[in-house]
């Protein structure tokens, strides 16, 4: 049951467009003590539904810029062949460090765009 609510979350985070499989990551690793390379590698299994199902909303709504699309993936095929074996290289603690920090980033980017959002609005920032 418990791995149906993940998949649940994390599907429907990842179709909003914002990072389900982090959210994956995370759940896996914090809640049934999953080791960081194989939630990692979970992830990339369960991104390809997921992300398929978004491509064909996305683009049914034609909100998808093709051309931009074909690059950004042809250098993002070549950028997770040099990503994944790095990633199997390092060790798990390690890994596990730099997917901390990348979090910390993300939320630290999250805040600061949500105040200058509000400040640009006219609001107080909380």
């Amino acid at each position: 049951m418990i791995r149906i609510l993940i998949g649940f979350i994390s599907g429907t985070v990842s179709g909003m467009g914002m990072g389900g499989g982090t959210i994956l990551i995370l759940i896996l690793t914090l809640f049934l003590n999953v080791e960081q390379h194989v939630a990692q590698a979970t992830n990339l299994i369960f991104f390809i539904p997921t992300a398929i199902a978004a491509t064909i909303i996305n683009y049914k709504q034609k909100i998808i810029d093709i051309k931009t699309a074909v690059v950004i993936a042809i250098y993002g095929v070549i950028g997770a062949l040099i990503g994944s074996n790095i990633a199997n290289n390092l060790d798990s603690n390690i890994l596990k460090k730099i997917f901390g920090i990348f979090l910390l980033i993300i939320a630290i980017n999250e805040i600061v765009s949500y105040k200058k959002l509000n400040i640009k609005k006219g609001k107080k920032p909380y």
